[in-house]
């Protein structure tokens, strides 16, 4: 039976951290104390849902985090320092501190250590998140003790939603985009002047014009995806955008 928390102090660890060419030591205390802080734990860096979608689900609402109140969002993983630090990288997701919890004991002290030796990764860490204030556990999301790997509860939306209800997720935008296009300039300033992040994808040697034209029957650049619904090009954008004020 897994541990549930809620209402107790955080367990008092401390991390091995590599920065550069150095070793370096940090407490719970340095990760929590005096602030609000989301924190989610994964069975291991590199795995298969953890990075398609445990990790980029909290990259992509770091700014919403942090507009609810969040000082900081913590991965913590199984794992040592040069897996966290090159895992962290590899995800593009420099607003997340990455603690490598190498020797488990912190997730040992949570209650959160299981076994994974049957698929060879040893003592790993159960999937959940939780939201701590000042080294104090508020609310804690524990995936239900079922077979595989499950990711039900864990996830950004949930504990956003815990923390503010009212939150808005903001929808995610994706631009394919060439170099030197005066019309992907005008479209990537006027989501950038409303506050509005974005995926950019240039047309290149990897997506080329034929994929473009397979994907919304055009080729010409800009071509904008918000919230998976096709938009069109800069014109487009435009317009969407003075809807979406008028709406509001």
């Amino acid at each position: 039976m897994l541990k549930n928390m809620e209402g107790q102090k955080i367990p008092d660890v401390t991390f091995k951290i590599r920065e550069g060419s150095k070793w370096l030591e940090i407490t719970s205390n340095d990760i929590f104390k005096n602030k609000t802080v989301v924190v989610f734990s994964l069975p291991g860096a590199y795995t298969p849902t953890c990075s398609s979608a445990h990790v980029p689900g909290f990259n992509n609402l770091i700014e919403t985090f942090k507009e609810n109140g969040v000082d900081e969002i913590v991965c913590i993983s199984v794992n040592d320092a040069f897996v966290m630090n090159a895992w962290k990288k590899d995800e593009e997701a420099d607003g997340i501190r990455f603690i490598p919890d190498g020797n488990g004991e912190f997730t040992e002290k949570m209650g959160m250590l299981v076994n994974k030796e049957t698929i060879g990764f040893g003592k790993r860490s159960w999937r959940y998140s939780m939201l701590v204030k000042n080294c104090v556990i508020e609310k804690m999301f524990i995936e239900p003790e079922k077979e595989g790997d499950p990711f039900e509860v864990s996830n950004a939306e949930t504990i956003l939603k815990y923390i503010n209800p009212k939150t808005k997720v903001p929808e995610p935008v994706t631009l394919f985009t060439k170099e030197g296009c005066p019309f992907c300039a005008k479209a990537k300033a006027m989501l950038t002047e409303k506050g509005i992040k974005y995926e950019e994808i240039p047309i290149g040697k990897t997506i080329t014009t034929r994929t473009l034209l397979a994907i919304t029957g055009k080729t010409t650049v800009p071509q904008i995806f918000i919230g998976g619904k096709y938009i069109g090009g800069s014109e487009d954008l435009e317009k969407h955008l003075k809807k979406e004020k008028q709406l509001v």
